[in-house]
């Protein structure tokens, strides 16, 4: 643990998608912070980052909800957030939501270097792993987390201190899982392509379990395994640091 840690104030940005469909990731990313010895909190106030309105080109709408989260998340040395997608959104995208407003583009630069992927927060501030998690598991890269956040290395580190666990690597990484947030709407064969060929990718490398960093893709590849039969579970690698994996996977009952 740093020591430095423990005079940071964070606030967790707990996702849309962890809200509604996935709470264990808010409380297992929360009970990381606090293992790495954060100041943890999570603001009741906060709201969607803008992304799907950002995505759709409602411009209006985005710049209301960035300067919604940037004053709510003000007080509060970093931001952390268990999502390259949303976490991409905060630090990528919102200067240029504000780049003919002076005021609120200073703020939103302000804002988006606060801004960390959970895994890049533990492993910049050193968290102890101990928990254990047995069996293979394969582990999907989000766009996002590696073209907006540089995301890669971080959550594999981390997933290598968890005893019992094997992290196999998936043929052709890079490529979409076919979620993207509205593209599967837009384009769903091309999407439905996209997640058949991961599926398959995944059933390939013998794991039985799948871990990833973004609920979106998760949700996705786990209805498409769910259809498909498959017996391989899915997590967000944040359940599994925690030790808090034991339950249902994502898309399937609590045990």
């Amino acid at each position: 643990m740093d020591p430095a840690t423990e005079n940071l104030t964070v606030a967790l940005f707990v996702t849309c998608l962890v809200d509604i469909f996935r709470p264990n990731v808010g409380f297992a990313s929360l009970g990381l912070l606090e293992r790495a010895g954060a100041r943890a909190r999570v603001p009741q106030r906060q709201t969607c980052c803008g992304q799907p309105s950002f995505n759709n080109g409602d411009q209006d709408s985005s710049r209301a909800l960035a300067r919604a989260v940037i004053e709510t998340f003000d007080e509060f040395d970093l931001v952390v957030v268990p999502s390259g997608s949303c976490a991409g959104m905060l630090k990528t995208h919102y200067p240029g939501l504000f780049e003919d407003d002076v005021l609120w583009a200073s703020r939103a630069r302000g804002f988006a270097a606060k801004v960390r992927e959970l895994s890049e927060f533990l492993i910049e501030h050193g968290v102890e792993v101990a928990a254990r998690f047995a069996g293979a598991a394969a582990y999907h890269d989000s766009c996002s987390s590696l073209r907006e956040m540089a995301v890669r290395e971080q959550p594999r580190v981390l997933l290598s201190r968890v005893a019992g666990l094997e992290v196999r690597d998936l043929p052709d990484a890079e490529v979409c899982c076919g979620f993207g947030g509205t593209f599967c709407v837009k384009y769903p064969d091309i999407s439905n392509r996209l997640v058949s060929d991961k599926v398959a990718d995944i059933e390939a490398t013998g794991a039985d379990t799948l871990l990833a960093g973004d609920l979106g893709c998760l949700l996705n590849i786990a209805g498409k395994l769910k259809r498909e039969g498959s017996a391989v579970r899915v997590f967000h690698y944040a359940e599994v640091l925690a030790g808090m994996a034991h339950g249902g996977g994502i898309g399937e009952p609590d045990e």
